[in-house]
């Protein structure tokens, strides 16, 4: 039976790290459970004050150990001159930071992941939303990947490209894209929207290179389709680097997001399938439903980490 929000309100976060392998103990509570890390995509925090440090903070006050951070946060912690997340930058402070871009030491990034590792959380994953688009130059290419690099992060996560168009995608950008990731030695994982239906891996998208991977959106999927989402797991298990984790519910009733255990997505059945089958891939928490009053992100990031915790049988 799934459990519903108010179960878990006086739930522990305490993590038990025995026979769990982690990332580090320095100050981070152990989110590898039975060997499935469950993290967080730094998205989740969006309506928590940014600044240099916060997302960190807000990682550690979720008790997670493991996230896909989000390029903004990465580079607000590298002293970025951005205040605000970039998607609601003007356009001149925009032209600033993509100038900072191309003039900052990679050093920067790496004491960010000296503090991120410290305090015992590893970055598994970079978002850059942008990478591979048409326009961006190869200085602005290589510091995408720089930045990955230098985080320690061996994928950057990107939208899937227009599934009607991916052979004329490949041709434009995609092989282009493919040869920064051999370069750079860097995953790149696609991930789905309301896109996304049982079919769409199984074009040529995966097939232009060993480096395209998954970055699987289990809530989304459930949300769009009517078959089992479980069914992608199965199939594409050996090029999924991620899943992104929420509950959603299906268009029969009528898609919202909602609190773990509300929805439809079969979250429990998704543990409960890579414990057996002995798939470790991160599963990241990303918070969409809306925050009950009185609460905040890092709150309900939390009351999600012991959801899966839960259902993992930790």
């Amino acid at each position: 039976m799934n459990m519903t929000r108010k179960s878990f309100l006086g739930l522990s976060t305490r993590a038990a790290l025995a026979g769990h392998r982690c990332f580090g103990f320095g100050g981070a509570k152990c989110s590898v459970y039975k060997g499935i890390p469950i993290g967080v995509i730094t998205y989740s925090y969006r309506s928590m004050k940014p600044g240099a440090g916060k997302t960190l903070e807000y990682v550690l006050g979720s008790d997670l150990s493991t996230i896909e951070l989000m390029s903004n946060d990465v580079e607000i912690d590298a002293g970025a001159p951005m205040n605000k997340l970039s998607w609601k930058m003007s356009k001149e402070d925009k032209a600033a930071l993509a100038a900072w871009r191309l003039t900052v030491d990679v050093k920067r990034f790496e004491e960010v992941r000296a503090k991120y590792e410290a305090a015992g959380v590893s970055v598994h994953i970079v978002k850059f939303g942008d990478i591979g688009s048409k326009g961006l130059s190869d200085a602005e290419m290589d510091y995408r990947f720089k930045v990955a690099r230098a985080m320690g992060a061996g994928t950057i996560t990107r939208e899937i490209p227009d599934p009607k168009n991916i052979p004329g995608w490949w041709e434009a950008e995609g092989k282009r894209l493919a040869a920064f990731a051999d370069k750079w030695g860097v995953n790149i994982a696609f991930h789905n929207h309301l896109q996304i239906n049982a079919t769409t891996y199984d074009g040529p998208l995966l097939g232009y290179s060993k480096r395209f991977m998954i970055n699987y959106d289990i809530g989304h999927f459930t949300a769009a389709n009517d078959t089992d989402p479980l069914d992608m797991v199965r199939k594409y298990h050996d090029r999924i680097v991620s899943i992104h984790i929420k509950d959603r519910c299906t268009k029969a009733n009528g898609q919202k997001n909602l609190p773990f255990g509300e929805g439809n997505t079969p979250l429990n059945g998704l543990f409960a399938l890579m414990l057996k089958e002995g798939w470790k891939f991160p599963c990241d928490i990303e918070l969409e439903y809306k925050i009950p009053e009185g609460s905040d992100a890092v709150k309900e990031v939390g009351i999600c980490n012991a959801y899966c915790r839960k259902g993992i049988g930790v």
